[in-house]
């Protein structure tokens, strides 16, 4: 006899994931299938992403995350945000928290519906032309471009994370433009493989390239426009090493249900 599963709907500045309390370890991690179908946003439930709130030792819980395409992913830095709100809701955390993902620990502290997220250190900035490489817990490519609002993001996007530098293992693609105080990003994502409304770690990937294309060092804080709304990213710079890094923004609870 199948049983019926409870879920909830969050979303991060747009970037909006199922999340499933699995402390009692019924869900199959290995059904891909079923993962990709309640990802589907015309024959499921609809995500960016899935994520397992799971019991594990040491910290307050273990965020699993799963691509909507089905499989297990890297780090996701809104999903990281989101789950807090999650556990926040479940009463398993109050206003601060420790949890591990795939990347390794995190920390993070939520006010009302916003969430910090502390995400790793990054001290390996690399050029592909003129574009910043970097890992903030996902791969992300990052381009400065001109007139994004109305920029092709979806084909641009996709040649570069399907080009033969990047096609086996993929990338996610952002692209950056200076605006006001700070900066507007969109981002090509894989796993999703279409453009989303934001990305944590590609904001990350993306607010930290801002700070090395201008040559800014010290304790920075820089907001970064997404097309789901603002997210603010800050860290500690000297040289290429980032240290202290943060990404903060709303993290709300949309629905809940069961399948």
């Amino acid at each position: 006899m199948k049983r019926k599963i409870n879920f909830s709907k969050y979303q991060g500045a747009g970037n909006d994931f199922i999340l499933i309390d699995n402390r009692e370890g019924f869900f199959d991690r290995t059904d891909t299938a079923l993962v990709k179908s309640l990802c589907d946003r015309r024959f499921g439930i609809g995500a960016d992403g899935l994520m397992l709130l799971q019991d594990t030792k040491s910290f307050d819980f273990e965020m699993v995350y799963y691509n909507a395409d089905g499989n297990e992913g890297t780090m996701c830095g809104n999903g990281g945000r989101c789950i807090v709100a999650f556990a926040h809701d479940l009463q398993i955390i109050r206003d601060k928290t420790a949890f591990l993902a795939v990347d390794g620990a995190h920390d993070a502290t939520i006010t009302d519906e916003r969430v910090d997220l502390g995400m790793i250190d990054v001290s390996a900035v690399t050029r592909d032309n003129t574009a910043y490489v970097l890992n903030t817990g996902s791969p992300h490519y990052v381009a400065f471009v001109e007139g994004l609002a109305n920029m092709d993001v979806y084909g641009t996007g996709y040649a570069i994370r399907n080009n033969e530098t990047y096609k086996q293992a993929g990338i996610n693609v952002n692209f950056i433009e200076k605006e006001g105080p700070g900066y507007f990003v969109r981002t090509f994502e894989r796993g999703v493989e279409d453009e989303t409304f934001a990305c944590g770690t590609g904001a990350t990937a993306a607010a930290m390239a801002a700070a090395v294309q201008e040559n800014l060092n010290g304790d920075l804080e820089i907001p970064i426009r997404v097309l789901g709304g603002q997210l603010y990213v800050a860290f500690h710079k000297e040289g290429l090493r980032f240290t202290r890094v943060r990404l903060k923004g709303p993290a709300k609870f949309v629905f809940q249900g069961e399948f």
